[in-house]
């Protein structure tokens, strides 16, 4: 009988016997060794390489699409762009706001408001001071060094005019008033967040924003 076709129970001593078809030919074995103990070569089904391949593909593809273009695109951003296109919606029921400090200081306050201006931002302003405001060509603005800005309602005036010899261009005419005041909001709103930018720090240390 081929030595394929018995074997020894290590604890018993007992002979353990194995019909032919439960014997591996040499073809079916992976030639390693654990302790005596011989391992089958079962090699994993083509479907599933195929899958795994193919989910490696699409990760490259996913991630360029969803992580590293400079438009947001995540579940979470068009969440917040729904939203705040359905308040802008609203903005009949909000009236004309002021483009005054105590409006601004008031909207800092209002996180559904501040969507709105974060979304006129994010539609607007990325190009030149990044996503998160930490600045590309334009200066970053969640630190405490500003450019053209000394007080919160020169924010507005930069918005509306722009700034540095239209290196900011102005937005007037191509926002509606409110945005102007939300987008003004929102950038106030990043003050303080001292995120890491490309450029060194530019402008003078201004006062905190008072009325």
């Amino acid at each position: 009988m081929p030595d394929c076709l018995s074997t020894m129970c290590p604890q018993t001593g007992n002979a353990i016997m194995y019909d032919d078809k439960d014997c591996p030919t040499q073809e079916q074995l992976t030639g390693h060794k654990y302790d005596g103990i011989e391992e089958y070569d079962n090699p994993t089904p083509g479907w599933w390489v195929f899958l795994f391949v193919a989910s490696c593909f699409y990760a490259v593809f996913y991630f360029v699409y969803y992580h590293c273009s400079l438009e947001d695109r995540s579940i979470h951003e068009h969440y917040e762009q729904a939203l705040a296109e359905n308040l802008q919606l609203q903005f009949a029921d909000i009236g004309e706001l002021s483009q005054d400090v105590p409006t601004l200081l008031r909207l800092m306050q209002d996180p559904d408001l501040l969507t709105v201006g974060k979304s006129t931002f994010k539609a607007n302003c990325v190009s030149c001071h990044g996503a998160d405001g930490a600045g590309l060509v334009g200066p970053n603005l969640t630190d405490e060094q500003w450019k053209n800005v000394k007080s919160l309602h020169d924010i507005i005036h930069v918005v509306n005019d722009g700034a540095g010899n239209g290196a900011m261009p102005g937005w007037k005419t191509r926002l509606h008033p409110n945005e102007v005041v939300l987008v003004s909001a929102y950038v106030a709103s990043l003050r303080g967040n001292n995120l890491p930018g490309p450029r060194p720090p530019e402008g003078d240390m201004i006062p905190p924003w008072s009325e």
